[in-house]
């Protein structure tokens, strides 16, 4: 029979159980808090929160659900079909530390109608500080992942993650960037359901690893108010994002999902300043700058 919806599902439970299990040593003081959920059109999820000492507020989100498909959602999947299945495992982590970068991952599969079926997600980094060498060592990392299964995917994920998280308003990326694919689907690049699944599950078994780098790296290191200052203008920028542009927000307050944790990318606390401008020479404008223009971090060099 091959690969079907069901054994997809329960490595996307194992995933977010291992992914779970790996933060929480990270952190090393806080746990998850699941709560189950169902929807009314079928299905449900897990979502799971922390609020630790080291990640103030990170999510680790299952869900598998199917409904009906309305005009305003055909609109939004660009097809027409009368039932949708939907799943996948969504993560945002909110650091303390203004020196640790937010981190998002997604991986998720679509059928429609179940005759018409693809796969998504991707990863992205926002750095509150952009620190060049950890941005071209995230990227070459995700090449890594991207090769092992064809050399051209990382130019065009990577391309797409540029031109995804965008704030059009701003002029302004979110952070920098990562990979991002969707609607890959029967005889992408001459691959099969199952080597598209196996990329898919390659992506999400690198997080944990790239995290703990980037975790490893910056999580005890000092930090003044000035600096948390900067944190919570930065995140103001993600929920920006994440509640103006982000489909998956809008797929899943479209479809009646649970508001909570459709909401839960949303940091504990941020801010916005008014016509604010970073200090010429400063490191946050050193910061602004990296994300108004698109930077080839494969190849950069200070």
């Amino acid at each position: 029979m091959g690969l079907d919806r069901d054994q997809i599902v329960e490595h996307f439970k194992t995933l977010q159980d291992t992914i779970c299990s790996s933060l929480e040593r990270l952190d090393q003081r806080g746990r998850f808090h699941e709560d189950s959920w169902s929807m009314e059109t079928g299905g449900g999820g897990r979502t799971r929160l922390i609020e630790g000492q080291h990640i103030e507020k990170g999510g680790v989100n299952f869900s598998a659900v199917q409904g009906p498909i309305s005009q305003r959602l055909s609109q939004i999947l660009g097809k027409v079909g009368e039932q949708f299945f939907a799943t996948g495992v969504s993560i945002v982590l909110h650091p303390t530390n203004p020196w640790v970068p937010i981190i998002h991952m997604n991986v998720r599969f679509f059928e429609v109608d179940d005759d018409t079926w693809w796969f998504g997600g991707g990863i992205d980094l926002t750095p509150h500080y952009v620190n060049t060498a950890e941005a071209r060592e995230f990227h070459r990392a995700l090449q890594v992942v991207c090769n092992r299964v064809d050399v051209g995917y990382y130019k065009r994920f990577s391309e797409d993650a540029d031109q995804y998280f965008f704030l059009k308003h701003r002029e302004e990326r979110r952070g920098i960037g990562g990979i991002f694919f969707d609607r890959l689907s029967t005889g992408y690049e001459g691959k099969s359901k199952e080597a598209l699944f196996d990329f898919v599950m390659d992506v999400g078994n690198s997080f944990i690893p790239l995290y703990s780098t980037l975790f490893h790296a910056n999580y005890l290191r000092a930090f003044d108010a000035k600096e948390k200052e900067w944190q919570l203008y930065r995140r103001g920028r993600y929920v920006e994002f994440n509640l103006v542009w982000d489909r998956g927000t809008r797929f899943g307050l479209e479809t009646g999902g649970r508001t909570e944790s459709i909401l839960m990318s949303l940091p504990s606390v941020a801010s916005w300043r008014y016509d604010f401008t970073p200090i010429g020479g400063s490191l946050e404008a050193q910061t602004q700058s990296y994300l108004k223009q698109k930077v080839d971090w494969l190849s950069f060099t200070n």
